[in-house]
């Protein structure tokens, strides 16, 4: 009998911590439809002021907020957005902005650290002559840290020169920053510095940083103004958010610090794991949790009697719970247990 359980399935399946649920009975709140709710103003404007930009707006999840943030800066439809074949906003969140926005994805291949070739991107900005027969490029998508690659960083100088590039085509930059927070942590960097040369950010704060709901999308005024309508047209406009906001509040102030002790966590477990027979990891690839957890992709070695579904099903018999990544490849999300 199993006498507890170890989730390591996602860093999407924290608990609230006490003084999150305290702040949550004892928060201010108003209409923030009305844009009267003062504890969502003030995360808002926290979240604007860590990352250098103008203002923020709360939204209920950080697949809203990439959407969102792609049908302001692609207000025409089929316009066209390059993004990375393997990043969240192109497999992960059931295609909406093509369904919803009418909005075309120009995939570029994701190397192993999660970035993008520069020439491969500037390759794939359509040529403005051509607008007869194709769709025409308004805006670059980076993921940072990039989950599908194991929650890789990407530096400042990288986000940078995609940032040069996209001016010189008269583009618009968005960052995925689902995870930003482990990058910063991970790289020694600000995430102001990590986001600066984006026009707008989607910070999600119920992913590494704990928080039960919600994500924060950034940019300039007007850019927000445009994202607080289409929020309101999706359904977005959450009334008394002020409730939710304010745990989330409390995972920004409290548990960013605790990151870098969870990516040594990461690393360790990656370690054990490579000594287990018939396991392999690359270790190198391991440089964050992928916020308060961190998903170590686990490669069997061909030949190996282990299966990933033999190993899934044993584990859980034991009380450890995994995410099987198809016949060959399981993903371990390190997390610490709840309090």
């Amino acid at each position: 009998m199993v006498a507890r359980t170890v989730d390591l399935r996602s860093d999407t399946v924290t608990k609230p911590t006490e003084t999150m649920r305290a702040a949550m009975a004892t928060a201010e709140v108003d209409d923030d439809v009305l844009g009267a709710d003062p504890t969502a103003f003030r995360l808002e404007s926290e979240v604007a002021k860590i990352t250098g930009k103008e203002a923020g707006l709360f939204v209920s999840s950080g697949t809203m907020g990439n959407l969102i943030s792609v049908l302001v800066h692609c207000d025409i439809r089929g316009s066209e957005v390059i993004l990375g074949d393997n990043s969240h906003i192109h497999i992960y969140e059931n295609g909406g902005i093509s369904t919803i926005g009418g909005v075309h994805p120009r995939p570029v291949k994701n190397n192993e650290d999660g970035t993008m070739d520069i020439d491969s991107i500037e390759v794939a900005i359509r040529d403005p002559r051509g607008e007869l027969v194709f769709p025409t490029t308004k805006l670059i998508c980076l993921e940072n840290s990039h989950a599908n690659s194991g929650g890789r960083c990407l530096s400042a100088e990288y986000t940078d020169r995609v940032g040069e590039l996209a001016k010189k085509h008269g583009l618009k930059l968005h960052i995925d920053g689902a995870r930003i927070f482990n990058a910063s942590v991970a790289l020694g960097v600000p995430v102001q510095r990590l986001v600066q040369a984006a026009d707008s950010v989607s910070v999600c704060l119920s992913k590494g940083l704990g928080a039960p709901v919600g994500s924060v999308i950034v940019g300039s005024k007007s850019f927000i103004t445009k994202a607080r309508r289409l929020r309101k047209t999706l359904g977005g406009g959450m009334r008394q958010v002020g409730f939710i906001c304010a745990a989330a509040f409390v995972a920004l102030k409290e548990n960013v610090e605790k990151l870098d002790g969870d990516h040594k966590k990461a690393k360790e477990l990656a370690e054990g794991l490579n000594q287990i027979k018939g396991l392999k990891v690359d270790i190198a690839a391991v440089e964050t949790n992928i916020a308060l957890f961190q998903q170590i992709y686990v490669d069997i070695v061909e030949g190996s009697k282990i299966t990933a579904e033999k190993l899934y099903k044993n584990l859980e018999e034991h009380g450890v719970l995994v995410m099987p990544k198809g016949l060959s490849r399981s993903v371990f999300s390190l997390k610490k247990p709840p309090p």
